[in-house]
């Protein structure tokens, strides 16, 4: 199998791989899936991802392959071609890695400001949604964003994880606090087309000098989520030069810089609805955070 027959025959890869005629090579890719790299037989590469145990969600697969479609249409960020979108596995374009350089950087900025000028024909998206594990509601919706966002990104996960004990009822009221105020917080905008899930982990510094977009959460949602998730876990490199290059094709808002916790508001709720209280202070100090903004 080589790469044009792959790409002709995507169907075929479980078959080789059974019969152990790639090479397959573990990779990092997160916590979610397992990550090999497949050597096909003319020399090139493939990122291939698996669920660990048993089959994966249904859709799960294919709502990441339609979302990386959807970036990539748009013809800014690069964004890896999909190969194979099966029930069982994902075959992506293998991406060399290279240095997060501050000509990278500002790069990525501009381009990610092009993505989301894209834009998006509503709130949500057309397919099934996923983050991490976890199920996410893509139900298009008009807007506004505000109560889009509080009803379908922060009040599910705030609900999975008091339901879990991740959160105390202290933290819970402090949430509630947020979603009940956020009406008033700004920044109101129409769709952009986001990638969702953008912590400095899914930017993939590449050799030929430019951030790839990977593993994506992809709908229609509010730009400064992006940014702003950008931001979480150390944040990325030379994020201050992605931020001014991105303000150069599409200036933010006023109030962006206070708005940044809460947007930054769902990711974390999706870690402690997914991983448990280990990030409980972390949802506790952004939702206080968010209050004071």
């Amino acid at each position: 199998m080589d790469l044009a027959y792959l790409r002709a025959h995507p169907e075929h890869l479980p078959t080789f791989l059974t019969h152990q005629r790639i090479r397959e090579t573990p990779v990092g890719g997160g916590d979610v899936c397992t990550a090999t790299r497949l050597t096909l037989e003319d020399g090139s590469s493939v990122f291939a991802k698996t669920w660990p145990s048993g089959e994966a969600p249904e859709q799960f697969f294919a709502t990441e392959a339609a979302g990386l479609n959807w970036l990539r249409e748009a013809g800014e960020v690069p964004v890896p071609e999909v190969f194979v979108a099966l029930a069982g596995i994902l075959a992506l374009e293998w991406i060399e890695a290279g240095p997060p350089t501050p000509g990278a950087a500002e790069r990525f900025g501009r381009e990610l400001a092009g993505m989301h000028r894209a834009g998006a024909g509503s709130f949500g998206a057309p397919w099934t949604g996923f983050i991490g594990p976890l199920t996410q509601d893509n139900t298009p919706a008009t807007g506004p964003w505000s109560e889009w966002f509080a009803e379908r990104r922060l009040r599910p996960y705030l609900e999975i994880s008091a339901d879990r004990g991740a959160l105390s009822s202290a933290d819970v009221t402090v949430v509630e606090g947020v979603i009940d105020r956020i009406g008033s917080c700004g920044g109101e905008e129409p769709p952009s087309r986001v990638h969702g899930d953008l912590w400095p982990g899914n930017v993939l510094w590449g050799s030929d000098q430019r951030g790839w977009l990977v593993d994506p959460a992809a709908h229609g949602g509010h730009r400064e989520t992006d940014l702003a998730q950008l931001a979480l876990f150390g944040g990325a490199p030379h994020l201050e030069r992605i931020v001014s290059a991105y303000q150069e094709v599409s200036p933010l808002s006023e109030g962006w810089r206070a708005r940044v916790p809460l947007h930054q508001l769902h990711l974390l709720l999706v870690h402690t609805a997914a991983f448990g209280e280990t990030y409980r202070g972390a949802v506790r100090a952004t939702a206080e955070a968010a209050l004071r903004a």
